[in-house]
């Protein structure tokens, strides 16, 4: 690990640049509650059922949303109807598109700047603050088996077929990684949570890269699998943990799904390659951290072009004054003379 102690820097970015501020969580939790109660006012109005259960998931769910300057952001809020309670008027199955329809409608409200839109695997409705959300529509069977045991089968309307799938199982699936890193007692002081908020943040630091690089999730899954903690240092776990994604995907860019039997991404997948990339341009950037004459304000400035900011420049000026307070005080002559021997006011100086 490089001699520089960036711990303390890293941190303070992460509290002010990458998580969300309480009054950003708010307001999108705002958003999300008053979506919910316009899109049931809207089954009721069309006398449609109601779901049995409006859930978040995603990095909502997970906490590892990362500020965006442009306010892009996907908040995921999956509705859950019982299978009998999506069917048409004449009692038959509703198609995946139409579920994703009545949702879309029920969603209308004429205040609202933009309507809902029917996307592949939700209905998105976008915000003029520039962040949306997604709600994707499931439908739950229950069954028994032989032994009697409840068996539960969530389906998402995705495309043109109902497919086995529930992002819930997602976010539990990071939520345990957390809770075996906590002690007990701990709130959230998950090293793991920070880490993958500033691998999403650096993976999207130029405006260039946003739509180039690899999805939330896939980020999340390389971080869980290749996480390197180090106690008290921020910044060598996520060093060392870049390093360690970029020589898994070097070999082959397959990410398998957390809880599915499938990859989220294949092995050309282009979206991972680019994120690699992106890693390798960084990690060069902070090779100047193992050099034996590496100081404090070559340390910050690498920091600066790993998330493209000039935010470290803070710590520099402040090493800088806390430094020149310790130098003794100096005096430049310029062109005067001083007396061999102490002088003595004279009284009527204003001196005594």
């Amino acid at each position: 690990m490089a001699n520089i102690d960036c711990n303390s820097e890293i941190k303070k970015y992460h509290s002010n640049k990458v998580v969300l501020s309480k009054t950003q969580q708010d307001e999108m939790r705002g958003r999300r509650d008053n979506g919910r109660t316009r899109l049931e006012n809207g089954l009721i109005k069309a006398n449609h059922p109601l779901p049995y259960l409006i859930a978040s998931q995603g990095s909502y769910a997970m906490r590892t949303m990362a500020q965006d300057d442009e306010n892009d952001y996907d908040i995921d809020d999956g509705v859950y109807f019982e299978y009998d309670d999506l069917l048409d008027n004449n009692g038959n199955e509703l198609e995946p598109k139409a579920a994703r329809k009545r949702v879309k409608n029920a969603l209308y409200d004429e205040r609202l700047a933009f309507d809902a839109q029917v996307k592949n695997n939700c209905v998105r409705q976008y915000y003029p603050a520039g962040y949306h959300i997604d709600l994707p529509v499931y439908r739950t069977t229950w069954s028994q088996d032989i032994l009697g045991n409840e068996i539960v089968k969530h389906e998402l309307a995705s495309g043109d077929e109902w497919v086995v799938s529930d992002a819930r199982a997602v976010t539990k699936w990071f939520n345990d990684h957390v809770t075996q890193e906590l002690k007990s007692g701990d709130v959230d002081t998950s090293q793991l949570r920070r880490v993958v908020r500033l691998t999403k943040k650096m993976a999207r630091s130029r405006k260039a890269w946003k739509n180039k690089t690899t999805s939330g999730i896939c980020i999340t899954k390389l971080v869980v699998d290749h996480m390197v903690y180090v106690t008290d240092r921020d910044d060598g776990a996520l060093r060392s943990t870049w390093q360690a994604i970029r020589d898994v995907l070097a070999i082959s860019r397959t990410v398998r799904h957390p809880v599915q039997p499938k990859n989220l991404a294949e092995w050309d997948d282009e979206g991972v390659g680019f994120f690699k990339d992106c890693l390798s341009e960084n990690l060069k950037h902070l090779e100047v951290l193992d050099k034996s004459d590496c100081n404090h304000e070559m340390a910050m400035k690498a920091w600066n072009k790993v998330f493209d900011t000039d935010y470290f420049n803070d710590f520099i000026t402040d090493k800088k004054s806390a430094a020149s307070l310790l130098q003794p005080a100096t005096v430049v002559a310029a062109g005067l003379s001083f007396p061999d021997k102490a002088i003595v006011p004279n009284k009527s100086s204003g001196f005594a």
